[in-house]
Formats: structure tokens, C-alpha cells, sequence
């Protein structure tokens, strides 16, 4: 639908997955999110929670034709935020990349001295799984971002990669969907992109796996200024961060406190908590909900939908 600018959570564990009856309210999954954007299917992070909307892709993809010539590809993008394993993992088992007919670019970024490609080929495949990257049948392009790029999604078309200083008047209009990010360094060892999706005039700002520090974090106050939805990391409560036995300070993760400061701080009109600790179950995140959570402060849990148009 060009109309159409609907984000679904699939996945919104940190760390590790977790299988438990006890954290059936809020999934066990780690991060991943889909977001429809008029025309494009555009994937934050590969994580555990990946696997279903592969499946359901998978579906959709059998019942548009009777035959393989008859049926619609899937198209897809999918942008990293880093590549620590709760948000990569679910990459190989994401059914449509192992169709021929399927067009995906996968895009992020790793160390300069190194390529997204060779990184998770070595941290996937080889070893780890029964296929190289390589043997994927999907037609997969994979782009190594920086803060530079700008990503334009124009009707029908796969992304554009674009210098920031290579932009011309008219390379893209609000009917357009454009991707800009940063890299923040407050998560260890090589940092974390923040992505912001703009599409008819509305913004989506997602700031997983970053820290925050006293006073806000000014460069993402600045990037997410006005943004309709901010998705923001709240892996721990304000006492496990603070802990005088196991304190959190320095482990890359933000606080339902901290999150709740940025929204305010952004202006933003919206806030989601996202990637919660592996350790907090249903109960315990709905202690933290009776705190923190709002009508425009709220928590993911697996198949929350929000729509921005």
C-alpha cells in the first residue's frame, strides 16, 4: 500500500533467546522489526524474531501463483545495527533468502579495516552453519554503510546508496522513503548504527543496544529531534544498572529511565522500550510497565503493530 508506513515487532529480547512460559506475554525473541513503508518491506536487525516473518513471507510467497513464474518475489532490505549475534542470529534461517527469485540487500556496518560481507560469513556460515554466504540462493547485495550515506527507496525500486555530498535537488521527494544513521559509539567493542526511516512526512528513529549518559546522549537528541516514533533501548531497570554487586554501567544498554529522558528530550511524539534483559520475565517487565509505561510511552512486545499515516 503506498499509503502504508506500519511497523511490526517480531523480536524484542536482548542478549539471548529466551523459550520459557514465563515470557510468553512479551516473546522471548530477539530484535527484529518490520516495517512496511508504502511499497518497501524494510527489516531493523536479524535476530531470532526474524524467522517468522520469513515464514510468513514464505507463505504469502506460495499462495501469489500457482507455479514459480507466477509468483510474486519477495523484496526485502534488512539494516543491521551491529552484528553481536542476538541481532544476526536469525539471518540463515530467514526462508526466503534461500529462494532464487528473492532480491534482498542486506546493509550495515563493521570496522573500516573490514566488510559486513566477510564478517558475517565468518560469524554465520563457514563453521557455524551447513552453507557459506555464498550459497545463497537469493539475489543479495550487502552494503557497507556510513554516516554519509543517505538510503532512497523510490515506487518499485530497490534502495539507492547516495554520498550525502553526491545529492542533487530532486533525488528524492516525501513520497520517497529515506534512511539516514549515525554510528554511536556507547556500546562496546565497535559501536551500534541508529537509523532514522522517514516517509511522507512522518519518522521512525531506532536506537537500540546504546548507553546513555548523564544529561542525554546530545548526538542522538540532535538526529531524533521531532521524530513520531522513538524505539529505544531499555534492557534494565534503574536498580541493575546501578547495582552495588553486579553493577550494568559500561555493558552498552540503557534504562527504561534513560529511554524515557530521550523521548522528552526529542520531543518525540511516541516511545517504544525495546530489547529487554533475557532475565525479566512477564512479571517483572509488568512491574517496570506500571512505572514507565504511558499512552505514548509503551512497551514492544512480539506482534505489537503501529501505524504513523
Amino acid at each position: 500500500m503506498a499509503d502504508e508506513f506500519r511497523i511490526k515487532f517480531r523480536g524484542v529480547r536482548g542478549s539471548y533467546p529466551v523459550a520459557d512460559k514465563n515470557f510468553l506475554k512479551y516473546g522471548g525473541n530477539t530484535s527484529c522489526i518490520e516495517v512496511h513503508a508504502g511499497e518497501h518491506l524494510i527489516i531493523l536487525d536479524a535476530g531470532t524474531g526474524l524467522i517468522s516473518l520469513g515464514n510468513e513471507l514464505m507463505h504469502k510467497y506460495i499462495e501469489s501463483g500457482i507455479t514459480i513464474t507466477d509468483r510474486t518475489p519477495v523484496k526485502c532490505t534488512i539494516l543491521l545495527s551491529h552484528i553481536h549475534l542476538d541481532h544476526i542470529q536469525g539471518f540463515p534461517f530467514f526462508r526466503p533468502c534461500h529462494l532464487a527469485s528473492t532480491r534482498m540487500c542486506l546493509m550495515g556496518g563493521v570496522n573500516y579495516n573490514e566488510t559486513l560481507e566477510d564478517e558475517l560469513a565468518k560469524i554465520l556460515f563457514s563453521k557455524s552453519f551447513p552453507l557459506d554466504l555464498g550459497d545463497i540462493a537469493a539475489d543479495l547485495k550487502i552494503f557497507d554503510l556510513n554516516e554519509t550515506n543517505y538510503v532512497i527507496f523510490k515506487n518499485g525500486e530497490m534502495p539507492r546508496v547516495v554520498r550525502v555530498n553526491e545529492l542533487k535537488e530532486g533525488d528524492y521527494t516525501s513520497d520517497d522513503v529515506v534512511i539516514t544513521c549515525y554510528k554511536s559509539y556507547a556500546h562496546p567493542q565497535n559501536g551500534v548504527f541508529v537509523y532514522r526511516i522517514e516517509y511522507k512526512g512522518k519518522s521512525l528513529v531506532y536506537a537500540t543496544d546504546k548507553e546513555s549518559y548523564p544529561g542525554g546522549d546530545k548526538k542522538l537528541i540532535k538526529f531524533a529531534k521531532g521524530c513520531d516514533l522513538l524505539i529505544h533501548d531499555s534492557q534494565y531497570s534503574t536498580e541493575d544498572y546501578l547495582s552495588i554487586y553486579v553493577p550494568k554501567q559500561g555493558f552498552g544498554h540503557s534504562t527504561f529511565e534513560m529511554a524515557l529522558d530521550c523521548k522528552q528530550q526529542v520531543g518525540a511524539k511516541q516511545l517504544v522500550y525495546f530489547h529487554y534483559d533475557p532475565g525479566y520475565n512477564d512479571e517483572k517487565l509488568d512491574m517496570l510497565a506500571e512505572e514507565y509505561a504511558s499512552k505514548d510511552a509503551i512497551f514492544a512486545y512480539e506482534g505489537l503493530e503501529i501505524n504513523l499515516l
